[in-house]
C-alpha cells in the first residue's frame, strides 16, 4: 500500500490486488491478458479494463515500464531500470538484454525544450529449425 500511495496513486481494493500480482516476485515482463488471467485465478474480481487502466496507471507513476513491440501489443516491466529487450516471436515473451550488452551511438539531440529520457532497444528473435 505504501508504494502505490508514495506513486501518488489511491490504494483501491483491485490496484492493491495487482499490485501483489505484479511485484511480489522477482522482475518480471506482462501484458493485460496474462495478468487478467492471473487474478482471475487468484480470485480477483477485476475488469479487464481496470486493469488496462491500472498497468496504464503503474506506467505513468514511474512503477512499471511499457514495452511496445507492435501497434497493438505492449507488454510491462517490473523493472524500470535501463535496458533492452529480445522479443522471442514464437513465444510471444520478452525477455531482458543488459543494458551493457547494447552500445548505442549517433542519437540525435531531442527537439528544443525536450530531452531524451530512454532509448528502447527491442530485438526480435525465432527459434532456428
Amino acid at each position: 500500500m505504501a508504494v502505490l500511495r508514495m506513486a501518488g496513486l489511491r490504494p483501491t481494493r483491485q490496484r492493491l490486488a495487482l499490485a501483489e500480482l505484479l511485484f511480489s516476485g522477482p522482475h518480471r515482463h506482462i501484458n493485460a491478458e496474462q495478468l487478467a488471467s492471473e487474478a482471475e485465478q487468484a480470485g480477483v474480481r477485476v475488469s479487464l479494463a481496470t486493469i488496462y487502466n491500472s498497468l496504464h496507471q503503474f506506467r505513468q507513476a514511474g512503477l512499471l515500464r511499457e514495452i511496445s513491440v507492435d501497434a497493438a501489443r505492449s507488454y510491462f516491466d517490473t523493472d524500470t531500470t535501463d535496458h533492452h529487450h529480445f522479443f522471442i516471436e514464437d513465444e510471444q515473451r520478452i525477455e531482458d538484454i543488459p543494458s551493457d550488452s547494447i552500445q548505442i551511438a549517433g542519437i540525435p539531440d531531442a527537439p528544443t525544450g525536450m530531452k531524451v529520457t530512454h532509448v528502447d532497444v527491442i530485438v526480435r528473435v525465432k527459434r532456428t529449425q
